[in-house]
Parts: structure tokens; sequence; C-alpha cells
């Protein structure tokens, strides 16, 4: 099945931590798109690092990782220079790995909304025809 969207790691840990500030947010939003989401190969090591080392979250993020809610999308050598162009462009951010392969992703498979947390990023980030990323769940208010 084609994914609905991109999700990034904020997002992830905010589903799975319910006293995470954008948990409501963002699950609601999750259970709004046509799953799977489409994340990549840097963007859940970015994740099982900040998930921290208990073996309860470890296992959390496993099961959603393994539920058939994501497709991951590896990176290539293929995909190295693309990367590197999206990271210097974005230098002024700036724009980190796991993002660069995100906007990336989003680009090889016409998708521009993306389940994130990080909207000051993605509301500058733009794809391919300066298209601008729909931010899922909308900003909110602090």
């Amino acid at each position: 099945m084609l994914p609905g969207a991109l999700i990034d790691t904020g997002a992830i840990l905010a589903i799975l931590d319910q006293d995470d500030y954008w948990h409501s947010a963002c699950t609601q939003a999750f259970v709004a798109l046509r799953i799977p989401l489409l994340t990549t190969e840097a963007v859940l090591t970015e994740t099982f690092h900040l998930i921290g080392s208990s073996a309860y979250n470890m296992q959390r993020l496993w099961a959603f990782v393994l539920s058939g809610a994501l497709k991951v999308k590896t990176v290539g050598d293929s995909d190295l220079l693309e990367l590197r162009s999206l990271m210097t462009k974005y230098k002024d951010r700036p724009m980190d790995f796991a993002d660069a392969t995100l906007v990336h992703a989003a680009n090889c498979e016409s998708l521009s909304v993306v389940l994130t947390i990080d909207h000051d990023d993605f509301e500058t980030y733009r794809l391919k025809g300066n298209k601008k990323f729909t931010i899922r769940p909308i900003r909110r208010i602090r």
C-alpha cells in the first residue's frame, strides 16, 4: 500500500508518550491519516536514540515500528548527493540528516503531508516546484 504521509521523530515520540505536550494532537492527526506513513532509517535512528534506555519505552517503540503503521524508506549511495544538496541549501536552519531524508523521500514519493512537531523547519523546507508541506497537526500555541 502506498504511504499516506510522512512521519518525523518528534511525532513518533509524542504518539508514544501520553505525557508529551503534543501527544493528543499527534495521535488525532495520526488516526486521521491513511497508513502506512513513510519514514526513513535516519528518523528511526534518531527516534531510537531519543526514546532512552527504558525497556518499556523501547518495547513500545518496536511495537509501533512493527505494527504496519510505518513504511521505512532506505537511503542508498545514489541518494547522498541530493541529501548533501538539501542540507547545503538549508544550512541557515540548519537542516539535519533525518530531515533531509524526509524531504528527499517526500520528493521521491510525491508526498506533501508530514506528521511532525517541527513546524518551523517544515514550514521552511520546500518540495519540488517550490511546493510547501502540509503539516499535521496544526501548530499549537503554548
